[in-house]
């Protein structure tokens, strides 16, 4: 009895002993949980709309493409892509920022491989939204579709690895998410079909029911580690100057204080669904305030021109209307903000994906 009474601690030497084994694997245990460019996210998935497309839109009937010069001038050949960009688009760049790979494919890309679908996909399309209205008066991909998709993508990968294997991967993977300006400039602010139904804070609560019913979706499909970007200040991209900026071409106020409420909602969403979601890290990534920062004071960041695109008058043009016969496109689009009336160039989209990098980093 005495024996079995006896506490048993360890021995000076033992202690010592764990201690040089912490000291010398702690280290690298907690860099294995850090997002950062050490290549330890398997994978990087991608949902939402043109600023994230990587050329979904090809393999689709509808008009809203971007498969054609200018776009993907400075692109790898020199060939466009699909996206809308003349390069690389922000979830290109955040693949290349965990180590992954350079290039996000479109998963409706014939060409794409096994391997290509191991280490992530994109899913948006470009003129899509969180209001299934916005996607279907452009003929895309809504965010209902992109699920569907991403479970036949899901069960390729079942096929391939096993469950168990799929279900490690998603749960390790970084899926970023960033779509809901459309729903505001092309459709909101745009168009009677909900303006005449809704005030800005009905409808943006209704965006709102819309994201929390998706990343739930996207959650039960096994995502885990989900950065959700917010809203850029979208009456400050060229069409939006145009369309509502006056005679100056100012800055379109209402749209943007339409988006500060939307992600203040937003942020607000992100705090509850990490409460309710057992295993769940969901991040809200400030895309507003970066952008700002570059339109504000955009010779800090080394641009020119920052209240037009480079294709074209750069007031308007942006897809079919910025192509190879429309004049006056500038010769270097590294000086400007934005490539067409809507869309960063590569250059903004790689300060842009910085700012998301290390948003994300923060986290763990």
């Amino acid at each position: 009895m005495a024996l079995l009474s006896h506490k048993v601690g360890p021995s000076s030497s033992s202690v010592k002993a764990l201690a040089m084994i912490l000291c010398i694997f702690l280290p690298h245990i907690i860099a294995a949980r850090t997002l950062s460019t050490n290549g330890t996210i398997p994978a990087v998935f991608a949902f939402g709309d043109s600023t994230l497309d990587t050329g979904n839109n090809d393999y689709i009937t509808c008009l809203l493409k971007s498969n054609f010069p200018p776009y993907g001038r400075d692109f790898m050949g020199g060939k466009p892509t699909g996206r809308f960009s003349n390069g690389r688009v922000a979830s290109d760049l955040i693949a290349e920022g965990f180590g992954v790979k350079k290039i996000l494919p479109a998963y409706l890309d014939p060409n794409v491989q096994l391997q290509d679908l191991l280490t992530g996909v994109c899913f948006a399309s470009a003129g899509s939204g969180y209001d299934p209205l916005t996607a279907e008066s452009q003929s895309v991909l809504s965010l209902s579709n992109q699920l569907g998709l991403f479970k036949e993508y899901k069960g390729k990968i079942n096929a391939a690895v096993g469950n168990k294997r799929t279900a490690t991967l998603l749960s390790e993977s970084f899926f970023i998410v960033s779509i809901g300006s459309n729903d505001l400039a092309l459709n909101y602010f745009a168009t009677p079909l909900r303006s005449a139904h809704y005030d800005i804070q009905a409808y943006t609560d209704f965006l709102i029911e819309l994201a929390s019913n998706f990343f739930q979706k996207l959650y039960a499909l096994g995502a885990r580690v989900i950065g959700v970007a917010s809203l850029p200040p979208i009456g400050c991209v060229p069409a939006e100057r145009t369309l509502g900026g006056g005679m100056e071409r100012a800055c379109y106020e209402t749209a943007n204080q339409a988006a500060i409420l939307y992600n203040s909602k937003l942020s607000a969403l992100i705090d509850s669904l990490n409460k309710r979601l057992p295993e769940a890290l969901l991040m809200y990534i400030d895309i507003y305030n970066p952008l700002t920062s570059i339109i504000q004071d955009p010779a800090q960041y080394g641009f020119d021109v920052v209240d037009k695109g480079c294709c074209g008058t750069g007031t308007i043009e942006f897809g079919p209307l910025c192509n190879k016969d429309t004049r006056g496109t500038c010769n270097d689009a590294s000086k400007y903000v934005f490539w067409d009336g809507l869309h960063p160039t590569e250059t903004a989209c790689k300060i842009l994906s910085s700012a998301i990098l290390k948003q994300v980093n923060k986290f763990f």
